[in-house]
């Protein structure tokens, strides 16, 4: 009781006259390292939950944006794909304004992978008006013609086939001769053409409109290399086609102007 009534009147004391104040400030930095060690479980493990939410939460942000440039790249590459066929259709738009008769813009589908046969299957058929002997071409030249219709779809023989003769002449003089393919995409050979034939490297040979194949002026290809050897009667020549064979994916089907070819029912 005594006790009790002590620590009331040193307590009035205190809070009239703050004599207590020093020893409370000399109790509070004692007791501080205590207090410390007592919270410091509980703030290390607020630390390491909000340290590993962090993480996590920027490992899925990570993951998220990996997503999202692997799909903007993926449609990046769409939209290249698409402006290069955007270009190759206005090459072809283009050259078919040169093109005299109707005309029908096709897709290759397939490639014979026989390396001795230089074929391709389109996309466009017998319902189209496509028929057997029709000339194919891209935007830069003569690239064959269709040997096989099918009601959908028709299979075109090219130029550099080893069965494939087209007529040609040279552009710049009229000299006419038979281009005939080697069974490489990139080389035709001129046979029998005579030592002083007037041909240069760099003469383009067009369709000269004979054997009723191929209308007249369309490029087929042109000279990369002329060899005469006095001992021999012909001089080898040989000449690379103006269509990408290897490379086009649309196709143009001509149907010349007067021409009896089913006409097609979709088409220019």
């Amino acid at each position: 009781m005594v006790f009790a009534l002590a620590s009331i009147l040193l307590m009035t004391a205190d809070h009239r006259a703050q004599h207590l104040e020093a020893l409370r400030g000399a109790l509070s930095v004692v007791v501080y390292p205590l207090q410390y060690a007592v919270d410091l479980p509980v703030a290390a493990g607020r630390w390491i939950e909000e340290t590993v939410t962090s993480r996590r939460r920027l490992l899925e942000e990570n993951a998220a944006l990996r997503t999202q440039q692997f799909v903007l790249k993926t449609e990046l590459q769409r939209m290249a794909a698409l402006e290069a066929e955007n270009l190759r259709l206005r090459a072809l738009h283009e050259s078919s304004a040169q093109v005299d008769g109707r005309i029908l813009i096709a897709e290759i589908m397939a490639v014979d992978l026989d390396p001795y046969k230089h074929r391709v299957v389109i996309d466009k058929g017998g319902d189209d008006g496509v028929c057997v002997g029709q000339p194919l071409l891209d935007a830069d030249g003569v690239m064959g013609q269709i040997t096989h219709v099918g009601p959908l779809s028709a299979t075109a023989m090219l130029i550099t086939d080893v069965s494939q003769a087209i007529p040609v002449q040279v552009n710049r003089d009229g000299l006419r001769a038979i281009a005939v393919g080697t069974g490489a995409m990139d080389r035709l050979e001129l046979p029998h053409l005579p030592n002083n034939a007037d041909i240069r490297v760099g003469d383009l040979l067009v369709t000269s409109g004979l054997g009723g194949r191929y209308p007249s002026g369309y490029p087929v290809a042109r000279v990369t290399a002329v060899r005469r050897d006095p001992g021999r009667p012909f001089a080898e020549v040989t000449a690379t086609p103006t269509a990408h064979l290897d490379r086009s994916r649309e196709v143009m089907l001509v149907w010349p102007r007067g021409k009896a070819c089913g006409a097609a029912r979709r088409g220019r």
